[in-house]
């Protein structure tokens, strides 16, 4: 048997342009050869709908869509279609199902609904869905074809939430006793750094267990702050890998189940965490563009590494001519970071602009210093500065892209990383202002990490030259709101911040276990526990940030801004 496996990218609510993405992979498919064609979760709808399943309209278009792609694209094949559907069509509080709908040659022959339905991180899917409860076996070119969605496979093992389901029936295990000799596994699994590997050693596991093929076949691209990787991959009973795609390639993948070759590797385990991060970016910022409408972007340039970063990756994303950097110096601000800030729009072929804030703050001055004195409070520049007076710069600089933005119709992408949002190192309606928060969830060492990774891979990547300044890697990390100021002034090294953030928060390691097992003084880490507590409120006012790790500062992540627990 053939198996065509098309990671197609869905935009939500889309459904005619779904629909024709569906329709063109019919043709590719017929045209390989392929007896059956594999879309993946949802595919219909996009993935995730949230709360647009509620409404029934919307769900009953899912429906005819479906019916419609189904009866046209599947001539000479069997076509398995994700899409949400209405348990019962009769019945408006019966539901809806996250169902896979298979036809062949114009005709529906059987459908099958996701029986384990994930609510954790990111997932909420017994907010929306009705778990199924039949395992389904089908008949194609000779083979009996077990049909399984997304967490049917995982079963929560890949992101440490097994303990749901103990109680609910296997869903393999019922394929198995239906007599299937291939699983088939669309899903729509968002990006984290290391599932790769989780995924593939369940998927062997599978194969190897019951002794079937096992083709999996994730959706492709980014939708708001998550991104899908779009990576096909077969499994032989012996559990090898017989083929796989690129990462965030998007090709469609075909295989004979004949063909027992083993496959060069899996690219999600095999290639460096650093260009993973990049090409999950690149895709979620052009994704997130496109689909909300936008065809430029605008990036405050410091002259800092997240900044360059984060303009170098929407670079990629969108060519750096349809990006605008704006330079805007303050008393505080050196010179190398004003030059490395203009040497890289430079590189990047950007259109650059200098604004300096000093006669905004001139003019706050004088407007605020009368009510502070009459409150009996210090003036505005009286000593070094304060809270007051740094988030004044930032606002002001805040104030200035968003007007840019306004005026020119680009969006304005935020340049916090994940290190500074979790202790608070960002400022409310200043540099936390824009529509997309590219490298929310990229600690401040991996910002490192990526941004030596793209200079010395420069030249693949379609850059004529690093696009970083080397000073820009090198130098110290500030914020420059005061003079001489330092990120290392009052934050731990970086390499140590992160390392706690990342037991704290994503791996939620209990703080006795974190100090054991790092040597960390005590002091330090509760300092920046504290930060990371009392700054909640902050980043629930965050932008929309791209996951790229186990928890992100976002959807995934729930936690009470006033508490008296932590």
């Amino acid at each position: 048997m053939r198996i065509a496996l098309a990671p197609l990218n869905p935009t939500v609510g889309d459904l005619e342009g779904n629909c024709a993405q569906i329709a063109a992979a019919g043709e590719a498919a017929r045209a390989a050869g392929a007896d059956l064609l594999i879309t993946p979760e949802l595919v219909v709808s996009g993935y995730p709908a949230r709360d647009l399943i509620y409404r029934r309209e919307y769900v009953e278009a899912c429906a005819r869509a479906t019916k419609q792609v189904g009866e046209t694209a599947s001539r000479g094949l069997t076509l398995v279609i994700g899409t949400p559907l209405p348990v019962d069509q009769h019945d408006p509080d019966a539901g809806v199902a996250n169902s896979l709908v298979v036809y062949r040659d114009g005709e529906c022959i059987d459908y099958y609904d996701k029986r384990l339905l994930p609510t954790y991180d990111v997932f909420d899917e017994d907010r929306y869905f009705t778990p199924g409860d039949r395992a389904v076996v089908l008949d194609v070119a000779g083979e009996r074809v077990g049909l399984s969605v997304c967490e049917d496979l995982w079963k929560g093992e890949d992101a440490g939430f097994r303990w749901r389901y103990r109680s609910r029936p296997d869903p393999v295990s019922g394929l198995i006793e239906a007599g299937a000799k291939v699983i088939v596994n669309p899903s729509g699994s968002p990006f984290v750094l290391g599932k790769g590997r989780r995924h593939a050693e369940l998927l062997s596991r599978h194969a190897r267990e019951h002794r079937v093929f096992v083709a999996s076949l994730n959706q492709m691209g980014g939708n708001d702050d998550l991104v899908f990787d779009g990576q096909a991959a077969v499994y032989a009973p012996g559990g090898e890998l017989v083929a796989t795609n690129d990462a965030f390639g998007g090709q469609t993948l075909v295989v004979d189940t004949g063909d027992r070759r083993d496959a060069t590797g899996d690219p999600l385990i095999e290639l460096a965490d650093e260009e993973l991060v990049w090409r999950a970016l690149v895709l979620g910022v052009r994704d997130y563009l496109r689909k909300t409408g936008f065809t430029t972007a605008l990036v405050a340039l410091s002259g800092g590494i997240d900044s360059a970063l984060t303009a170098v990756i929407a670079a990629a994303a969108i060519g750096g001519e349809n990006l605008t950097g704006a330079s805007l110096p303050g008393k505080y601000s050196s010179d190398h970071s004003r030059e490395d800030a203009v040497e890289l729009a430079r590189r990047l072929g950007m259109t650059f602009v200098t604004v300096p804030i000093a006669p905004g703050e001139s003019a706050l001055r004088q407007m605020i210093d009368p009510a502070f004195s009459e409150l009996g409070r210090r003036l505005l520049g009286a000593e070094l500065p304060d809270v007051a007076e740094e988030n004044m710069q930032s606002r002001l600089r805040g104030v200035t892209m968003m007007a840019l933005s306004n005026r020119t119709g680009a969006l304005l992408l935020t340049t916090g990383n994940k290190s500074e949002l979790a202790v608070g190192y960002c400022t409310l309606y200043g540099d936390m202002n824009g529509g997309l928060a590219v490298l929310s969830d990229v600690p401040k060492t991996m910002v490192y990490r990526v941004s030596r990774w793209v200079n010395e891979n420069h030249a693949r990547l379609g850059f004529a030259s690093p696009p970083i300044p080397e000073r820009t890697i090198s130098k110290p990390p500030s914020a420059e709101l005061a003079p001489d100021q330092l990120d290392s002034d009052s934050l731990p090294a970086y390499e140590v911040l992160d390392e706690i953030i990342e037991r704290y928060v994503e791996r939620r390691e209990p703080v006795d276990r974190l100090l054991e097992e790092t040597g960390i003084d005590r002091a330090v880490v509760e300092r920046v526990l504290r930060l990371i507590r009392v700054n909640e409120y902050k980043r629930r006012q965050l932008a929309v940030g791209i996951k790229v790790t186990s928890v992100a500062f976002g959807a995934g992540r729930r936690m009470p801004i006033a508490q008296g627990w932590d």
